[in-house]
């Protein structure tokens, strides 16, 4: 699909596809301790990145589009603890995880109108808010990854 000439619709589900795209690279080419590695103060790590914007990803789609309770989702009650590893994390069911809360998300959203409303703790927003939200959230995310991965490769030449 071509976005420049997209409809409103598939200009917004392309740039999120491309955002989503840019998170799962995160861990491309990292092992696991890189993966693991933090390099920040933050309990930002590049799994954890990713561990996250599946959280994102649920919370906005699954829970808020969906209508399904944070609870029965079994999603953390903090933002922070979205990017806790676990012992059982790895590259491959962190990343699995992420995709397959994204494959989910698409078929949420195709079950809806741009015009439909959800719940947020600010009031109602549309399915078009949700969108450019989880766009620019994502695109943020990809960014921090994105200084991760470059601190993990030049420690690598070290």
């Amino acid at each position: 699909m071509n976005l420049h000439v997209a409809t409103e619709r598939e200009l917004l589900e392309g740039l999120l596809d491309v955002q989503r795209a840019e998170i799962a690279r995160i861990l491309d080419d990292a092992d696991e301790a890189e993966a693991r590695s933090r390099l920040v103060p933050s309990l930002t790590t590049p799994m954890g990145l990713v561990k996250h914007a599946t959280f994102v990803e649920r919370i906005w789609f699954h829970s808020r589009v969906a209508g399904v309770p944070r609870q029965k989702l079994g999603l953390p009650d903090t933002v922070d603890e979205s990017f806790v590893l676990t012992d059982d994390d790895t590259i491959e069911n962190v990343r699995q995880a992420f995709l397959d809360a994204c494959a989910r998300s698409r078929t949420i959203a195709a079950e809806h109108e741009l015009e439909d409303e959800c719940m947020w703790h600010q009031g109602p927003v549309n399915l078009r808010f949700v969108y450019g939200h989880m766009i620019a959230e994502l695109a943020r995310h990809a960014g921090h990854g994105d200084i991760l991965v470059e601190q993990i490769r030049e420690a690598r030449r070290d």
